[in-house]
């Protein structure tokens, strides 16, 4: 029996054997964890946070889907990947309605250079929205399995708290590892359910509140693109190196080496590039830099705009933006609806150039 066993401990799983699904799990609303092992009774090895990509045999012909592992490579006998069908789902909604244990799959991979083994640090910041958690949670059992004490704040954005995914897994981890501190922020609020964590979206005095010490931190991120954007502007917007700053990105052909990593082109406000203000009711301007906030700038030329915190979170400094582009950096004092009609806060608005403003 033991010669057994380590005759297939030196088996390691390669994708031109199909995947076996042996369990599937519920782990929120419309989101399913698929956990396959390998028929031949190989392991499986690759890095926390790589991904799969999955051949589903949909109606009208074969597609194929790319999911992040969220099991570790610290538990090799298995692997899981955790899926959310969104609307108009096509893979993701064939596997929740069709995959069940005992089918086979074909996969490829594993790929992807998103992972903390690649970007040693004493300290790391993860934050996630949504399923963006599964290869933050694959890094995280692996720092688990490992025993030794990591210096980890993760944090996870969902729209509701039953909308959390592996929110009882990770709190356990966390009262076993005193390294760990897992943060949750939701949206809204579910009746007969008290919720005493953070509520709202992920904005910087969150971050301030819950990583003091971000500055100091390497930080992974991963979640639908509007909200790593958000994520990117209030590091920048803090001053964080984000040579640092890591987020997970799907590409086809797979990366295959971190040299390979695009680079990310976010707007910065540059000090060396002159942008202006025409403020049409006073019917004068001002030259500025995109460094400059709208607010400081209209009180350089001797206008006042109503201010309050001067942190995008009250929203007293609301106007109109008639002409031209900002970069705006707000913490939840101004509503989508608003921005979409053409407002802005002042206080944390940066012209890009030529702007217009109802002052």
């Amino acid at each position: 029996m033991i010669e057994h066993i380590d005759s297939a401990r030196s088996v390691i799983w390669n994708d031109s054997e199909e995947l076996l699904c042996v369990s599937v799990l519920p782990e929120a609303p419309e989101t399913r964890t698929f956990t396959f092992s390998a028929p031949s009774g190989a392991l499986f090895d690759y890095l926390p946070g790589q991904f799969l990509t999955l051949e589903l045999p949909v109606p009208g012909g074969t597609v194929h889907r790319t999911y992040t592992i969220s099991s570790s490579p610290s538990r090799p006998r298995s692997l899981s990947v955790t899926v959310k069908a969104q609307p108009g789902s096509i893979g993701t909604r064939w596997m929740l309605d069709n995959l069940e244990p005992g089918m086979r799959l074909k996969a490829m991979g594993p790929a992807g250079q998103f992972t903390h083994l690649n970007y040693q640090s004493d300290k790391y910041l993860f934050i996630s929205a949504g399923s963006g958690i599964t290869p933050l949670r694959s890094m995280m059992t692996w720092m688990y399995d490992h025993g030794t004490e990591p210096d980890l704040v993760f944090v996870n954005c969902a729209r509701r708290p039953s909308e959390i995914i592996f929110r009882h897994q990770l709190e356990q981890m966390a009262t076993r590892l005193h390294g760990l501190d897992v943060k949750w922020v939701v949206e809204e609020t579910e009746r007969y359910s008290p919720w005493t964590g953070f509520q709202g979206r992920f904005n910087q005095l969150m971050l301030g509140l819950m990583a003091p010490d971000y500055l100091e931190r390497e930080v992974f991120c991963c979640g639908p693109e509007p909200f790593m954007q958000s994520v990117r502007d209030a590091l920048t917007g803090l001053g964080y190196d984000m040579d640092r700053y890591h987020q997970e990105s799907f590409q086809a052909p797979a990366i295959e080496n971190i040299a390979q990593v695009p680079e990310l082109d976010d707007v910065t406000p540059d000090a060396a590039v002159a942008a202006s203000i025409i403020f049409e009711k006073s019917g004068s301007s001002v030259a500025c830099t995109q460094n400059d906030t709208v607010l400081a700038a209209t009180r350089s030329a001797g206008l006042n705009i109503p201010s309050g915190c001067t942190f995008g979170v009250c929203g007293t400094c609301k106007i109109r933006k008639l002409g031209g582009e900002v970069h705006m950096v707000h913490n939840g004092g101004i509503s989508d609806d608003d921005i979409e009609e053409g407002y802005i806060l002042a206080c944390c608005s940066y012209p890009m150039g030529e702007i217009t403003v109802d002052v």
